[in-house]
């Protein structure tokens, strides 16, 4: 029987005492609002049972691999799922399903199923809401304290708006929540760039 409660104690409760400082973005309350949208869309998808406890699972450990390294994090997370989660549980094919979800995250995301798509729409779910300005800024901090791009204020902004220009959402509820306001961020940072 899968000990679902424990699984998700245990990642939250690394993440909490092992993640670097330097990570404003990717900490543990990004974890948790991803865990949140997941929930929300799965729910107007029409996802429960045992595809949401899959899919609440893959959330709450889709960055856990940024315990131990930065770049393709991803991969670090399925070694990390293979690792622990079979002491709560979870067979080979349940790994598996929450694997390809935290694969399909990684940038250029690529999502072919259902609960693919709404992890991938969760991950950046604030790209259309009204912190959007705010979670970027702390990725722009991360990514200088990472050394992994150091931008001025106006090439992150073009930055941003190539990345939300050739983003789409997956779901239809996604669209329908996120999309509108994202098409205003894209609006905002274009006349931000002019100026």
């Amino acid at each position: 029987m899968i000990d679902f409660e424990g699984a998700s104690n245990f990642i939250l409760e690394k993440l909490k005492s092992e993640l670097r400082p330097e990570l404003q973005y990717h900490d543990i309350g990004h974890t948790l609002d991803v865990l949140e949208s997941a929930v929300r869309l799965a729910g107007l998808e029409n996802e429960n049972g045992y595809n949401l406890l899959l899919l609440k699972t893959a959330a709450l450990y889709h960055d856990s691999g940024m315990l131990i390294r930065y770049t393709d994090h991803e991969e670090a997370s399925t070694l990390l799922t293979r690792q622990y989660l079979p002491e709560f549980g979870f067979s080979d094919q349940d790994i598996d399903v929450i694997n390809k979800m935290i694969l399909s995250t990684k940038l250029p995301q690529s999502a072919s199923t259902n609960l693919e798509k709404i992890l991938c729409d969760a991950d950046l779910d604030y790209l259309g809401r009204d912190d959007f300005y705010m979670i970027a800024h702390r990725l722009q901090f991360e990514w200088k304290q990472m050394n992994v791009h150091t931008t001025t204020l106006s090439e992150w902004y073009r930055l941003q708006l190539d990345f939300l220009t050739h983003h789409s959402y997956y779901t239809h509820s996604a669209i329908t929540l996120r999309q509108e306001k994202k098409n205003v961020h894209l609006a905002e940072i274009s006349e931000l760039i002019q100026v």
